[in-house]
């Protein structure tokens, strides 16, 4: 495997020298981008309606096409998906990348061109070895396999022609024989869809491979790493894989994460970790500098023109959308983003905040809406109002306030929601109103439901019932109180659980 690693590092290192041009001259780049996506799109339907024939500027295009929600782009998604041709993008659609957090369905399909492949995904995973092997130039990663951690494919919904699941199955069943030789374990286990089956099949085989790097969400790792020691009796994973060298990460926040993967997983060697910035609708940043934790750097050669909507315009359908070249430092921008996939003027529903300019690195700031997506389950607001009135419906209770945050993982417990509910009439039978509420969750949002089957990464959640006035008297103590200010539904984050608790733990006190 020497001259393969020597090789195949090799080759990466020749992406470098595009790479670092593309950070001197991001305009240029993306221009370019913009000019070959107006080209393509001008015969689909999309861009008739739109009259892509007269667009010649950024500008024209900022003024003749309103940015996108998913709602807006799913009539013609689904109409792709039964089998129709040319709507969106003039290449022939039979890929789907499944994720939740839309509003009308439990799960959202993105269309994965032939071209989003090659020119996106496919782009991203080999810069995101070269930018490694450029920190670490003594990488002998390639001298044993990469594990990923994906998920699994299903049948078209509505035509027996393609296939539609997670992005990162799309991108694994589609891998070249090269790559599919220098991963671990094989495709039939990797896209195993019943999960509890999959990770012990995955332990018991990726267990016995000279494993040197992981590709994957915290959440689903930390359960793979957890039944690897518990079939191996080793406290240490490498004692497992002792030529482990990195963890690439993307998905959710894994600050919480990094100390409990320090302590418990890799408590001894010198493990490096690089995060990626990738979605089901395109590959978009990659850590460039091992040492700059959470900043990215944007990959602006992958099909993909990106716009920045500054906060206060987020929800206007024609904002004022800056280009990469028009972006300041430290502000939050909504990402919009058109792609080789058919995505025109698409609203992703994350912020990002640019950490420095030549090169354009950035962090992901959150999501335009609030939400939870600790692990991977992107509940959002419409998902919690679902099952807050289901619940409520099922034992006649009433609500007057909530909010909802994580609960991390740590030793040996898994993740789990917690909610702080206040009501102004009690449910008949609290018990039930928890189970209502977690299993509609499970029937509204599909990666909630992946997350909590048979507790492997989420238990059940916690319900705290708080006496009427706590959220009142919260608000008031952190001057919020008036009609502007609303109680934050959901966090990423334990800020205000852990408020809201301790007010109430000095309440008790006094």
């Amino acid at each position: 495997m020497t001259l393969l690693n020597t090789t195949l590092k090799w080759l990466l290192e020749r992406r470098l020298p595009r790479i670092e041009s593309m950070m001197k001259h991001p305009g240029e780049v993306q221009q370019q981008v913009f000019n070959q996506l107006i080209r393509r799109g001008r015969r689909t339907h999309w861009g008739k309606l739109h009259h892509y024939g007269s667009i010649r500027s950024v500008k024209d295009f900022q003024t003749q096409v309103p940015v996108s929600s998913y709602e807006d782009l799913y009539p013609y998604i689904e109409r792709t998906m039964k089998g129709e041709n040319n709507l969106l993008w003039p290449s022939p659609i039979h890929w789907f990348s499944k994720s939740s957090g839309t509003t009308n369905a439990r799960s959202k399909f993105i269309p994965v061109s032939q071209e989003s492949l090659d020119d996106c995904h496919f782009k991203g995973g080999k810069d995101m070895m070269a930018l490694y092997v450029a920190n670490r130039p003594d990488s002998k990663t390639f001298e044993g396999k990469g594990l990923s951690i994906g998920g699994s494919l299903h049948e078209n919904p509505f035509s027996k022609s393609g296939a539609a699941g997670d992005v990162s199955a799309v991108v694994m069943k589609n891998l070249p024989s090269w790559a599919q030789y220098i991963r671990t374990p094989t495709i039939d286990v990797a896209l195993m869809s019943e999960w509890e089956s999959k990770i012990e099949r995955m332990a018991e085989v990726t267990a016995r491979e000279n494993v040197t790097s992981i590709l994957g969400v915290p959440t689903w790792t930390l359960v793979l790493l957890d039944k690897i020691l518990a079939n191996t009796g080793k406290s240490n994973i490498l004692d497992v894989w002792p030529n482990f060298e990195v963890f690439i990460h993307g998905a959710v926040n894994f600050q919480p994460y990094r100390e409990l993967f320090t302590q418990h997983v890799f408590p001894s060697g010198d493990i490096k970790y690089l995060e990626v910035y990738n979605a089901s609708e395109g590959f978009f940043a990659i850590q460039d500098d091992v040492r700059r934790i959470g900043e990215m750097l944007v990959m602006l050669d992958y099909g993909i023109f990106y716009e920045f909507v500054p906060m206060e315009e987020a929800d206007s359908p024609f904002p004022k959308a800056l280009t990469i070249e028009e972006v300041e430092l430290h502000k939050n921008y909504a990402l919009v983003i058109s792609t080789n996939g058919g995505l025109w003027r698409y609203r992703v529903g994350d912020t990002v905040r640019f950490t420095s300019l030549y090169p354009h690195r950035l962090k992901v700031s959150g999501r335009t809406k609030h939400f939870i997506n600790a692990f991977g389950e992107e509940v959002i607001v419409e998902n919690a109002e679902a099952a807050i009135t289901k619940a409520c419906e099922a034992t006649g209770a009433v609500i007057a306030d909530y909010t909802a945050g994580p609960v991390y993982m740590g030793g040996n417990q898994n993740g789990r929601h917690e909610w702080i509910i206040e009501f102004s009439q009690p449910p008949a039978d609290q018990s039930y109103f928890n189970h209502i509420l977690d299993e509609t969750l499970r029937l509204v949002n599909s990666d909630y439901d992946a997350k909590r089957y048979n507790d492997m990464v989420l238990q059940a959640p916690i319900i705290h019932a708080v006496p009427r006035g706590t959220f009142y008297n919260w608000m008031g103590q952190r001057g919020k109180l008036g009609g502007q200010h609303k109680v934050p539904r959901l966090a990423n984050s334990r800020e205000y659980l852990d408020d809201i608790l301790h007010c109430l733990d000095q309440d008790y006190v006094d």
